[in-house]
This record gives structure tokens, sequence and C-alpha cells, in this order.
């Protein structure tokens, strides 16, 4: 079979978002949106499965009409897994996309791809370990690949975004922003200082839902709050794109082992330098000196705040049309959907 043939596809999303998303959120739903339409664009035809509205385009079949809710950080429980199994559908490959998903009750006849969107170390590891070959698993980074190396990949698929979705501004307003959810583990807190520091204002958008993120929120983020650092609420997805287009930089302090990072592409296809402090998968995402800096320490952060002015907006966004694009992203998967129909033999590390 060639990657060329028209495949239809079974997407399973994580139960917790909606299909296709209303507003902006995580970059697990935004990144499957993107894939799903550039896969209808190469000729394919995809069915996507979780919490959403039926008969939109890509098709969704709606185990839920409102997602079910629990903490983003922990696995979605047994009963909240769709009780729609791509098993009973006419199907080809099924891309499974939620870490406690459908994937103990697919008929073992059809190949199933898993893309790991968080940590590839601890319980999920283990997860996935005790799958063995039965799913072939995709990693979004080198990185995340290498915290788990005996674990079943298939291949590495950078995610991308919808480039032209993006609006370009090579002018940049004064902010810096800070765009994410907010935990200590993302670092909105070491933002405002950095922000602070170099003396420039800096806008901070993210949903406030959980009451861990409330308990952040008013411990390290309220505080800090003033003229010069100013909170907007949630972004929807014109909102952010605003936002992304006018910052002089996006800021990305993130002390978690980032396993990739939507929102740097994000930033990086406006034209918006990075500044983020190292770690995870960051150094694969980032041009250190070109689309962004890539700091060791939260006290470099500043320096690098005024110095993301001297880099050429159209950099960035190159970087992004080379090298994360939605279309390419499809691209990439449909090799891996061939591996998994054909052979299943392992694939190199980037498809």
């Amino acid at each position: 079979m060639s990657a060329k043939s028209r495949l239809h596809i079974a997407m399973v999303a994580p139960p917790r978002f909606e299909n296709p998303p209303r507003s902006y959120g995580g970059g697990v739903k935004v990144m499957m949106d993107d894939l799903a339409r550039s896969l209808l664009r190469l000729g394919h035809q995809v069915t996507l499965i979780g919490a959403g509205r039926s008969g939109t385009s890509p098709h969704v079949l709606a185990a839920y009409t409102e997602p079910p809710s629990h903490p983003l950080d922990e696995p979605a429980p047994r009963a909240a897994v769709p009780d729609v199994r791509p098993a009973d559908l006419d199907v080809d490959v099924v891309h499974d996309h939620s870490p406690a998903g459908s994937v103990t009750a697919l008929n073992p006849r059809i190949p199933t791809v898993t893309t790991v969107h968080g940590p590839a170390s601890g319980e999920q590891a283990e997860r996935y370990r005790r799958l063995g070959d039965s799913v072939g698993l995709v990693s979004t980074s080198t990185f995340q690949r290498m915290q788990a190396p005996d674990l079943n990949w298939l291949g590495t698929v950078h995610n991308g975004v919808d480039l032209k979705s993006f609006p370009f501004r090579e002018r940049k307003e004064d902010y810096a922003l800070f765009l994410g959810r907010f935990t200590p583990g993302k670092g909105a807190h070491l933002a405002i200082d950095a922000a602070r520091r170099a003396g420039r204002r800096i806008v901070l958008a993210g949903r406030l839902n959980e009451p861990s993120e409330h308990e952040y929120f008013d411990s390290h983020i309220r505080p800090r709050l003033g003229d010069d650092a100013v909170y907007v609420g949630e972004a929807d997805g014109p909102r952010k794109r605003e936002l992304l287009a006018d910052a002089h930089c996006l800021l990305f302090p993130s002390r978690r082992e980032e396993a990739f990072g939507m929102v740097m592409i994000e930033a990086m296809a406006s034209g918006t330098p990075v500044v983020a402090l190292r770690g995870g998968a960051v150094g694969e995402v980032l041009v250190d000196g070109i689309t962004g800096y890539v700091c060791d320490d939260p006290a470099d952060l500043a320096e690098a705040v005024e110095a993301a002015g001297g880099l050429n907006p159209a950099d960035c966004r190159m970087h992004v049309k080379r090298n994360f694009d939605a279309l390419g992203m499809a691209m990439g998967y449909e090799k891996i959907y061939e591996l998994s129909i054909r052979d299943r033999r392992p694939a190199p590390y980037a498809a």
C-alpha cells in the first residue's frame, strides 16, 4: 500500500477535549484539528472520535456532546473513555491521541498508532510498555523518544501548525507575552520577573479552571500583577493570534521537561521570537540566536528579552514553514500509517 492511497483514519481524541475546538486550549486539540484538516487535503477520510459536534468537517463521531471533566494532569478515568469503538468502523488505521483511550478495546486486526503527547516517563511509559508491540508509538520530539528508547516507537513526527492561520507582523508592540497554563512548572512567575527586570510590560493569558491553577495564581501571580503585568484571561483562537503577532517576544520559562511546546511554534509562525529556558525539546524547536534565545538560568531571561528585539521576524516564520508546517506533519503521519499497515518495522527517528 502506498502512503498516497486514500485511507480512512479513525482519530481518537482525549475525551477532555472538544472537537473541533471552539476556543483555544491545550496544544493537543489544536494539533489534532490541523492534522485532520491536512489529511483531508491530502485526500484521506478522517473520522474524529471523542467529545464534540457530529457532522462537522472533519467528520466527528461524538462519543459525548460535552467533554467529561477531570484534571488535565491526571489520566482519563476509564468511565471517560469513549464508548464508540474504531473497530466497529470500516477504517484502515486508528490514530489514538489519548493516554487512556480506546486502545484496550480495539480489534487487533486494525493497526493502531498512538502519538505520545506527554512525557515518555513514569507511569505513562509503563502504561505503553504494557501494551508491547500491539500499538505503534509516535514521538513528537527526539528528546521524548530518548526518555524511553525501549518502547515500540514507529518514528518521530514534529507537531505542526497551519501557517496561513497565523498573521505575520514585522513591527511589534512593546510587551512580552506569556501564554499557557498557570502551574509552577510553566513558570509564569518567572516570566513576570524577567520582563520586569528588562523594564518591559508583560501580558499574561491562559485559563484558570482547576483548583491547583487558582492556588498557584493567587499565591504567585496575583501579587505580581500591576500596570506593567496584566492578566487578560483566556485567549480564544483569534485573540491568541493577535497577542502572538504583536508581542515583542514570547516568554517560555518552563521548568518542565517539555515533550514539545506548541505555543513556541505558534509564536514563531507569527514572526515572534521565543525566550525559553533550556530543557526537554526546547532545543529541537528553537534555533538559539535566530528564532529566539535558550537560557540556562532564569537570571538570564531578562537580557534575552531585550536581545530578542534584534532578531528577524521573517527568520522565525521561515523556520516554522520549513520544519513545523501542518501539511508536512500530515505527510509524516502518512508514512507512519503506511508503516503500521504494511509491516510495522521501526522507522527512522524522523518520519
